[in-house]
This record gives structure tokens, C-alpha cells and sequence, in this order.
């Protein structure tokens, strides 16, 4: 590589050939995977593209990051694309772009997919030592699309030398919340796709226990369909207990969601902000 080339010059943010040579069996697979249509993808992006955005992912400790900290969850987000580093924001662009949401149609067996180049919720996401994430069904709708019905989800590890016993794996659960069926360590390059609807309650409930020095990191990216006639009312993020989870925790949980809710419901009919929100958290972990 000469000194005038970058590592996309060399390699393809996505290799289309390599992925399209796999497709119809990634989507048997995918269909296949019960309860919960889903893949799980080893090597995603080439492995040089994948140690450069690793290596640029941005310290949590500057002040971009939106705080998402409650009852029901501890970790970081950053949505706005023009504060994501050079290499990590072409990445996001060609995860967003007509060519790839044509493949990712292709791999879910779901026609009309759209991006949402504005990462509502989604995003770069980083967890420290205690960062967790209660087990969850999404938000249905996009909080300023009302007509854009949420249905595939695609989480970027980009975590390098992440230790098992960390904890961090992604869990999938039933729908009737009984048992977990799959988890999937959040390593480097790793990638999850799946449906989102709301029998898919996925997350990482137990707190990380990783070295200061070391973040939980990930892409998330979400996609819709554009619904003309849609019966179907916007449902915002549902988070349950799990059955070993005590009546005190469960009672916490449910009361944190129906906060969750109402802000939810405010956030879509006067245009909130995550970031104003975020303030207010930022006000409120301070003082404790």
C-alpha cells in the first residue's frame, strides 16, 4: 500500500462478490433460524476495514456521546454521521446505501427496504465495565417517520481483543420470554442480522465486567418499510424481566419502560431530542 492509498482503495468496504456467491444460502438459513429469523456473520468487512474502524471508534470520554442511562440500560450512543471518524462514517454510508439495502432485501426475504440515514437509535453504541442492556422488543416505528415500520436490524462488533468472560454476548429470547435460544460474543468483525418485531426480545442484561480501559463497541443500523395503510400502531421499546429476575427487579423494569414510553410517545409528537434528553441524565447521574 503506498502512502497515497487508503485501506478502501485496497479492499472493499463490503466484498459484494464474496457475499452475493453466499446468498441463497445465507437466506435459507436465515428463514430457517427459529424462533427468530437471524444470521450470525463471521469476517463481515475485510479484515484490514475492520481493524481501521476498530481502531478510530471514538473514546467515550468526548462529549458527542448521548447518554442512554436508566433503569433499563447503561451505554452510549452517537447518531449524527458528521461526528463519526472518516473511515467508520464511509462504513455506516455504504451499510445505508441502495446497492447494500438491495442485498440485505435479498438476504431477509423482505421487499422495500429503506435505510434510515439518520441512525434514529441506532448508531455508533459503546458500554463500559457495568454497561448492560435489558432484554427488549424494539420500537416499531421511527420516531419522525410514523409510516416507517422498523424490520431488520444489523449490529457491527467492533471489538478487538474482547474476552468471553467479559460477558456482552447478544441474547435472543423467545417471544414468550421463557428461554434464551442463541448468544453471540461481540467480536471483531462479527455481525448480527434480524428481524425486528415484538416477539423478538434480544439484549445483554447481565453488566459487563471488562477493564476500565476497554468499551463494549458496535455499529447499529436499522431498516423499515415504508407502510401506505398501516394498522398497526407504533409501539415503543418494551423491555422484560427475565423469570429469574426477583418481583422488585421485574416491578423496576416494567416501571422504567412506562417511562420509556411516555417519553417515547413525547419524542415523536414534539420532536425531542435524544440529546436533550441525555442533558437531563447527564444532570441527574451527577447529582447521585
Amino acid at each position: 500500500m503506498s502512502c497515497a492509498q487508503t485501506v478502501e482503495e485496497i479492499a472493499p468496504l463490503f466484498d459484494y462478490c464474496r457475499w452475493n456467491s453466499q446468498l441463497a444460502d445465507l437466506s435459507k438459513q436465515y428463514a430457517e433460524n427459529s424462533p427468530l429469523p437471524h444470521v450470525f456473520l463471521g469476517d463481515f468487512l475485510d479484515a484490514d476495514v475492520a481493524g481501521a474502524i476498530a481502531q478510530e471508534f471514538p473514546c467515550a470520554h468526548t462529549e458527542a456521546w448521548i447518554q442512554y442511562k436508566h433503569h433499563n440500560e447503561n451505554k452510549l450512543g452517537m447518531a449524527k454521521r458528521e461526528l463519526f471518524p472518516p473511515r467508520l462514517g464511509r462504513v455506516a454510508d455504504e451499510l445505508n446505501s441502495p446497492r447494500f439495502v438491495a442485498w440485505l432485501s435479498q438476504l431477509t426475504s423482505i421487499p422495500g427496504l429503506v435505510a434510515d440515514p439518520s441512525m434514529e437509535g441506532g448508531g455508533l453504541h459503546q458500554s463500559g465495565r457495568g454497561g448492560f442492556l435489558n432484554l427488549h422488543t424494539d420500537f416499531s416505528h421511527h420516531h419522525y417517520h410514523q409510516n416507517w415500520r422498523r424490520r431488520v436490524n444489523i449490529i457491527l462488533y467492533l471489538n478487538d481483543g474482547w474476552q468471553p468472560q467479559w460477558g456482552g454476548a447478544i441474547e435472543l429470547w423467545d417471544s414468550g420470554m421463557k428461554q434464551c435460544f442463541s448468544k453471540y460474543p461481540p467480536r471483531l468483525n462479527h455481525a448480527i442480522i434480524f428481524n425486528t418485531d415484538d416477539r423478538c426480545f434480544h439484549g445483554f442484561p447481565e453488566p459487563l465486567t471488562c477493564p476500565e480501559s476497554d468499551t463494549r463497541k458496535s455499529l447499529a443500523l436499522y431498516y423499515y418499510t415504508v407502510e401506505q395503510d398501516s394498522k398497526t400502531a407504533p409501539r415503543s421499546t418494551n423491555y422484560r424481566a427475565r423469570p429469574s429476575d426477583s418481583a422488585t427487579e421485574s416491578a423496576m423494569i416494567w416501571l422504567d419502560k412506562t417511562a420509556v414510553d411516555l417519553y417515547s410517545r413525547a419524542k415523536a409528537r414534539f420532536g425531542f431530542s435524544d440529546e436533550w434528553a441525555s442533558k437531563i441524565l447527564g444532570v441527574i447521574s451527577r447529582k447521585k
